[in-house]
C-alpha cells in the first residue's frame, strides 16, 4: 500500500477527532433531563435510560475531554470534561465507605456497589487527565485518595499487584469478574493494565515517591509475570500466585497491541535508561507477534486467538493497532509496522466511522456489517480507545 504522508493523515485524524468523535460525544449523549451522559444508545440514536451508567463510561469521556480541552483549549470541551467530573464527584463517590461505585441509575443511585479497582483506575486517569488540563485540587485531591484506598486495600503484599475486586466496604467478594464474558480470577492483566496507565497519569501531575515505586513495580510485573516470554503475547487471568494456565490461555491481540505502547509510555516516567530499553524492546517483539498473527485481510485487527464473537471485529483493537505499531515502527523503523498502522486506519475510515449518526460503529458482523445489536454509547462503549488514538497520533506525527 502507498503509505500516506504525516502531514495529510495528521488533517485526516485531526478532522475525525474534532468533527465526529468530539462533536458527537458533546452533542448527542448529554442527558439534559437527569444529568450526566445516557447509559446506552444505539447506532441510530435510540436511547434507553433503563441501562445503568457506569463509572468506566463517566470516568473515559472525563479523560477524553479533558485531553482534548488541554490540547485545543476549547470551551465546548471543558464543559463536557466539567459536566463529567461533576457528575463523578455527585454520584459516583461513596462518601460512606470511599471509592467509586461500579454504576449508577439515571438519577445517580448506586445499583452496583463493589469497587473494583478497573473503576477505581480509571476515574484516578480521568482525574489526573482533568486536573493537569485544569489545574482544580478538588480532582487532584479525589485521584490521591483513591490511588491510597487502591493500594490499602487491593495491593497484595506477598506476590505483588493488585487483587480484582472488593465489597463496598473493601471486603472480599466472591464474584471479581470485569465483565461476565471474563474469568473469575483474583488478578487480571486487563485491570493491571489500566491501573498502570493511571499510575503513569497520576505521576505527570503528582510526582510522589510511593507512587513511582508502585508504578515501577507494576511495569517488572508485565515484564515478569503477563507478557509469556516465548510467545510474547500477554497471559490473562492469574491466581495470587500468578498461575495462569488453568485459567485461560486465549491470546487477546487488541490487548497485546495496547500494551506494548502503554508499556514504553509508563517506563518513560520512570527516567531509568535501562528500564526503558528493556521496555522498548519487548514492545517491538509483542508487535511483532500481533503483525504475525492477527492482521486480516482489509487491514483490520482480528479481536483474539479464540474468538468468542462469532468473528466480529471490534472498535478498539483496530485503534490500538493504529497506535501500537506506529510505535513499533517509531523504536525500530521497520516499514511494515507503519504500512500495518496505515491499513488498519483504512479500515476504520472505510467500514467503522459511522457517516450518518456519527461517531464509531463499536462491533461489525463476520460480514463486515454494523452489528444492530451492539450499542453505539454503553456501560463499555465510549470516546477513549478512538479518542485517545485520535490524540496519541497527533503528537506521534508531529
Amino acid at each position: 500500500m502507498t503509505l500516506p504522508q504525516p502531514q495529510c493523515w495528521a488533517q485526516r485524524i485531526e478532522a475525525e477527532l474534532r468533527d465526529n468523535i468530539l462533536r458527537f460525544w458533546s452533542e448527542k449523549t448529554l442527558d439534559r433531563e437527569n444529568g450526566g451522559f445516557y447509559g446506552a444508545m444505539t447506532n441510530d440514536l435510540r436511547v434507553d435510560n433503563s441501562v445503568p451508567r457506569t463509572a468506566v463510561l463517566t470516568a473515559r469521556i472525563l479523560w477524553t475531554f479533558s485531553a482534548a480541552y488541554g490540547r485545543y483549549g476549547e470551551a465546548s470541551y471543558g464543559e463536557t470534561a466539567a459536566r463529567a467530573y461533576d457528575t463523578i464527584r455527585r454520584h459516583f463517590v461513596d462518601e460512606a465507605c470511599g471509592g467509586i461505585f461500579w454504576a449508577v441509575d439515571r438519577h445517580g443511585r448506586p445499583v452496583e456497589d463493589r469497587k473494583h479497582v478497573y473503576a477505581q483506575a480509571f476515574t484516578i486517569y480521568g482525574l489526573a487527565e482533568y486536573y493537569r488540563a485544569t489545574g482544580a485540587q478538588a480532582a487532584l485531591a479525589l485521584a490521591q485518595e483513591l490511588f491510597r484506598l487502591v493500594e490499602r486495600h487491593s495491593a497484595d503484599p506477598v506476590y505483588g499487584g493488585n487483587i480484582e475486586a472488593l465489597s463496598r466496604t473493601w471486603g472480599a467478594l466472591d464474584d471479581m469478574r470485569l465483565s461476565p464474558r471474563d474469568v473469575n480470577s483474583r488478578k487480571s492483566m486487563n485491570t493491571l493494565l489500566h491501573l498502570m496507565e493511571a499510575y503513569t497519569n497520576l505521576l505527570r501531575a503528582w510526582p510522589d515517591p510511593a507512587l513511582r515505586a508502585k508504578q515501577a513495580g507494576l511495569i517488572e510485573i508485565f515484564l515478569q509475570r503477563v507478557i509469556d516470554p516465548e510467545t510474547h503475547h500477554q497471559r490473562l487471568f492469574f491466581d495470587d500466585a500468578w498461575n495462569w494456565r488453568h485459567l485461560s490461555e486465549v491470546v487477546s491481540y487488541g490487548h497485546d497491541i495496547e500494551t506494548s505502547w502503554l508499556l514504553v509510555e509508563a517506563a518513560e516516567e520512570q527516567g531509568d535508561p535501562a528500564l526503558l530499553a528493556r521496555v522498548q524492546a519487548e514492545a517491538v517483539r509483542m508487535a511483532t507477534a500481533v503483525y504475525a498473527q492477527a492482521i486480516e485481510p482489509g487491514g483490520s485487527l482480528a479481536n483474539e486467538s479464540e474468538d468468542q464473537t462469532a468473528g466480529e471485529k471490534h472498535w478498539w483493537p483496530q485503534a490500538e493497532a493504529v497506535v501500537g505499531f506506529t510505535n513499533a515502527y517509531q523504536l525500530s523503523g521497520q516499514q511494515h509496522f507503519v504500512a500495518a498502522a496505515a491499513g488498519c486506519w483504512e479500515a476504520i475510515e472505510a467500514r467503522f466511522v459511522d457517516r450518518v449518526h456519527g461517531d464509531w460503529y463499536k462491533a461489525l458482523d463476520r460480514h463486515g456489517r454494523p452489528d444492530p445489536n451492539r450499542l453505539k454509547v454503553g456501560p463499555w462503549e465510549c470516546p477513549y480507545h478512538h479518542g485517545r488514538m485520535c490524540l496519541e497520533m497527533l503528537q506521534r506525527l508531529g
